[in-house]
């Protein structure tokens, strides 16, 4: 049943943006090694879950992205591979029109030698930089100064490169944090992944006040992907309560120049609409000028032009 209503709303609930084709970029995913990959030359450093262990090479993606319409996408570093990033760019090279990087920064690393790693990834073809502020020690800033976060974070400033930052803890955690981010490089894009993890729950509500503040900063921008892990216990597929509680009020305040689409592939094959599903509901949201900017517009102003399409 829930199949069937999955199949009903993706054929019936879908407005003007989904009645023309437009080029789709997914801002949002990542792949791993599977197994035997991971056992010859990719090795992890930490596993995947099992259940998806084989499911997130870039073949396994295309064969999602090319079943949902989806022209290009940004590969995320996953923690899996870490600090080895030969995984990703192995894809970037085997389908060079398809997928662009965005690598992850370490913080162990000093000033001199976290800007010096940044530049030798950006020059072999990635074009943003992950904050995940649990890799900094517990009590570091992202921010601090004298700190490689910081010294990066100005540096991608100028080299046109957007730092993305993953609060899964709850943005309220490191707000404050960003701001001095902002305060300090207001040049450097920044870009909160995953609707800032406000999920729809008394927390999540006052975290999300601090995400629409964000909007007066005119160099962040919000990635509209994974809305499976903002639902709290209220909603679920087709996300009807994440629309009108997050989504709608982001478009008001950010303006959809800001705002990009993403899946958050392959978690998103775990959950009721798929990959298909993720990419279709957020596409039924816009109306045909928002689409523009959401489903491609914004992430190639801040990524810059995927290739030639096949």
């Amino acid at each position: 049943m829930m199949r069937l209503f999955s199949l009903v709303y993706l054929v019936c609930a879908i407005p003007e943006a989904a009645a023309f084709s437009m080029k789709i970029i997914d801002s949002h995913l990542h792949v791993w090694a599977s197994k035997s990959e991971a056992e010859s030359n990719f090795p992890y450093d930490q596993p995947p879950p099992e259940s998806l262990q084989n499911n997130a090479t870039p073949e396994a993606l295309i064969e999602q992205i090319d079943k949902a319409g989806v022209d290009g996408a940004l590969i995320v570093q996953p923690i899996n591979h870490k600090y080895d990033h030969s995984y990703v760019a192995n894809a970037m090279k085997k389908y060079p029109h398809k997928f662009k990087g965005m690598l992850l920064h370490d913080p162990e690393l000093s000033p001199e030698m976290a800007v010096k790693r940044l530049e030798e990834l950006v020059l072999s073809g990635y074009v943003g930089v992950r904050f995940n502020p649990y890799l900094w020690n517990e009590g570091e800033l992202m921010s601090a100064d004298g700190g490689g976060g910081l010294a990066v974070y100005k540096r991608c400033a100028e080299l046109g490169c957007p730092v993305g930052v993953m609060c899964f803890k709850g943005l309220e955690l490191h707000y404050d944090d960003i701001l001095v981010l902002i305060e300090k490089s207001p040049d450097t894009q920044l870009v909160l992944d995953h609707l800032g993890f406000c999920a729809l729950d008394e927390k999540g509500d006052e975290a999300f006040k601090q995400l629409l503040a964000l909007s007066k900063y005119p160099n962040v921008s919000v990635k509209v992907s994974a809305l499976f892990r903002n639902t709290g216990s209220v909603d679920s597929f087709p996300y009807d309560k994440v629309k009108a509680q997050r989504f709608q009020p982001l478009l008001e305040a950010f303006g959809s120049g800001r705002l990009m689409v993403g899946s958050d592939f392959p978690y998103v094959l775990e959950t009721e609409g798929g990959y298909d599903g993720a990419i279709s509901t957020v596409k039924s949201w816009l109306n045909k000028d928002d689409a523009e900017a959401v489903l491609f517009g914004t992430a190639e102003r801040l990524f810059g032009k995927w290739g030639a399409l096949e």
